[in-house]
């Protein structure tokens, strides 16, 4: 049984429940399935394995902030290493990343939902069971599966510090 916890952040105004204890640097990262935007079911670490990843957490791609942040790492993307994956989790259906991604252009993300079964949801402490949305969190993964930052944003709409997360991912690059 996973741990809920109350009074870490708020949606619509009202405290919610987060599903999962929080991960922290050095841990190593939790596998997890999600779907592809074709509907195709992957596990996403091992499929990047040997690549540095950077998991971003997100509430829907269908607001500003997602739709912002998605895009700039995109944007990013283009000026990294080929060995460093970018991932972006949401509730969103399949259908929904598709159509998103398209509009917006976004081809070096991979773009992932977790409306299934909510496990990278629940292994990441990102859930939030009433509204069964994600928290705002970003984490980045080093060549060995393990956790080299962890970022849990205080707000839904709080954005990550972008370049202490691309910092993290070319220190764990050159590590």
């Amino acid at each position: 049984m996973s741990i809920e916890r109350r009074g870490i952040i708020k949606f619509a105004g009202q405290d919610v429940t987060v599903i999962g204890a929080d991960l922290q640097v050095g841990q190593v990262a939790p596998g997890f399935s999600a779907q592809a935007m074709d509907w195709s079911l992957m596990r996403p670490l091992e499929e990047t394995r040997g690549k540095v990843r950077i998991i971003a957490a997100l509430p829907s791609l269908s607001t500003s902030v997602c739709d912002r942040e998605t895009r700039r790492f995109n944007q990013e993307a283009a000026a990294l290493d080929e060995d460093i994956a970018i991932l972006a989790v949401s509730m969103d259906l399949p259908f929904t990343l598709k159509s998103w991604c398209g509009a917006a252009g976004v081809d070096r993300v991979l773009t992932l939902s977790d409306h299934l079964a909510g496990e990278f949801g629940e292994k990441y402490a990102v859930l939030l069971k009433e509204p069964r949305l994600f928290r705002r969190a970003v984490f980045v993964i080093d060549r060995n599966d393990r956790l080299a930052y962890v970022a849990y944003m205080p707000t839904i709409g709080e954005e990550p510090d972008y370049e202490q997360v691309l910092q993290a991912a070319r220190q764990a690059l050159a590590a």
